[in-house]
């Protein structure tokens, strides 16, 4: 099912892996700059955006192993989602506790509900590749199926 999207998930790895080496750049080069309170605000804000590209490096590579059928790959990325969801959460409940800064408006909908409309579709479609159940791999183009 998952197989005509195959360069989609590639292209997705690649740009996710890149985004996360980014962003250890960014912080390594933001070190001489910290103060305690960045700390905290690199904690609440820098963390969650790379668990959002370790998510989307570990979903694409999930799609890309050679699995069996598609149920595993739909058990896997539930619970990816589930991870993630969960995590997003704790982040905004963090993300409220500070005191130097606060999203507003198309900020906040940008930096934390997305996430978790972006893994609650995860879930969902995790759920519908796992509901499919366990099914016999097809044979590859060229073999003949015998009765």
């Amino acid at each position: 099912m998952l197989h005509n999207w195959i360069n989609v998930f590639d292209i997705t790895a690649a740009a996710g892996a890149q985004l996360i080496g980014l962003i250890f750049v960014v912080v390594t080069l933001g070190t001489n700059l910290s103060t305690s309170q960045s700390v905290v605000g690199i904690r609440a804000f820098v963390t969650p955006t790379l668990i959002c590209f370790s998510g989307v490096l570990l979903e694409a590579l999930v799609v890309l192993a050679p699995w069996p059928s598609d149920w595993p790959i739909g058990f896997v990325l539930a619970l990816t989602g589930l991870a993630g969801g969960a995590y997003h959460i704790n982040a905004i409940r963090s993300q409220g506790k500070l005191d130097f800064t606060s999203l507003h408006g198309v900020d906040w909908v940008a930096h934390n509900g997305l996430p978790v409309v972006a893994d609650v579709s995860v879930i969902c479609g995790g759920a519908g590749l796992a509901a499919n159940g366990p099914s016999p791999p097809t044979p590859s183009r060229g073999q003949v199926r015998s009765c």
